[in-house]
């Protein structure tokens, strides 16, 4: 009796996944054979589809979200060739978007991926994703957590009349020794409030503390083989400092995936949205998807590159004699984007004043 074999088959499997279940529907290179749920397991649909479907090439996808690129680890582990994509990005029906069911879900994942209408988001390695973690957590974290500290101790000495002495009014953002130990010398008339002054400081200090041992740890990260020759060679480009320079790193990893400057735009979410229909068409403002800290941190940058390099300069001075300034500042964001893509795929630092 001849052996059942699918071998130079391909199988196609859309996966809604969840915490708890996956949602599993499966294609074969003709027709649709079954939808069904299961644990949350790579290994329980790698011994389904090699029970049913023995030599085939298994195609699978699901969409990014709750388990990140976990799952997709643990289905190439079981030899399969997935895809991640973004949710966004799955082409859906009005129908589909008004009666939205997980197994209906999957089924139009692995249709989808059958016509090859899906494409996937960019997987980094598991090293580049956890040092991601710890640029995202001082970033996304802490540098808020502290700002949002510093306004409500700010918010006390407002509420209870307490005026700040001239001499901390203006200078640097950040607060000084003093600025801090003339905070600490308040004192309110009730216990209750001097305790809730006391934590807000606690609590200041407690945030400082763990920003500055970020921060040496992302220094110590840089340093490290894998990063120490780009964080240097980003540093030559006017604007980037270590931490924007980590930041491109982690985020981006590798330049040479992005086929032009205009695809690395999109990433980045420097690109307006535009509304056309017949002979009319409306700019808008800038998209909303996109890479948000990168285009928060390449905004600060571009602020100080365009003094620092005098093209940039002549530049935005050109602009913003049409434009204003916060409009001009986003043209100048692309072309130091623009600085950051050369240097990294020619591996040459940059030189000022190339226009």
């Amino acid at each position: 009796m001849k052996e059942l074999s699918f071998k130079g088959q391909e199988i196609y499997v859309g996966i809604d996944v969840h915490l708890k279940q996956w949602n599993v529907a499966i294609y074969t290179e003709k027709s649709f054979h079954k939808v069904f749920q299961q644990p949350p397991d790579a290994s329980v649909l790698g011994k389904y589809l090699r029970r049913n479907f023995p030599d085939a090439d298994y195609q699978t996808v699901y969409e990014a979200g709750l388990t990140g690129f976990s799952t997709h680890r643990q289905l190439e582990s079981e030899g399969f060739n997935n895809i991640v994509v973004h949710p966004a990005d799955v082409p859906t029906m009005d129908k589909e978007r008004r009666q939205k069911r997980d197994k209906s879900d999957a089924k139009k994942l692995g249709k989808a991926l059958r016509s090859g209408d899906l494409s996937a988001v960019y997987v980094p390695s598991l090293k580049v994703q956890q040092d991601r973690e710890l640029i995202r957590y001082r970033c996304d974290k802490l540098a808020p957590k502290l700002t949002r500290v510093k306004n409500q101790i700010k918010s006390f000495l407002h509420l209870y009349g307490i005026d700040i002495p001239a001499e901390f009014k203006t200078g640097p953002s950040h607060w000084s020794k003093a600025w801090v130990a003339w905070l600490h010398s308040i004192q309110l008339a009730h216990t209750s409030g001097q305790q809730a002054l006391e934590h807000l400081l606690e609590e200041l200090a407690f945030v400082q503390a763990r920003l500055r041992q970020v921060n040496r740890q992302i220094v110590e990260l840089s340093r490290q083989e894998y990063y120490r020759d780009r964080v240097e060679l980003l540093r030559s480009v006017p604007g980037i400092g270590l931490l924007v320079a980590m930041v491109i790193l982690t985020e981006i990893d590798r330049m040479d995936r992005f086929e032009s400057l205009d695809k690395l735009c999109h990433y980045v979410g420097l690109v307006p949205n535009v509304y056309a229909s017949d002979e009319k068409e409306r700019v808008g403002h800038q998209t909303r998807r996109g890479n948000s800290l990168l285009r928060r941190l390449l905004l600060q940058s571009a602020w100080v590159a365009k003094n620092r390099d005098p093209a940039l300069l002549l530049k935005f001075g050109e602009l913003t004699k049409r434009m204003n300034a916060n409009k001009a500042i986003v043209r100048i964001q692309k072309k130091l984007l623009s600085r950051i893509r050369r240097v990294m795929l020619t591996g040459e630092p940059y030189q000022c004043g190339i226009v």
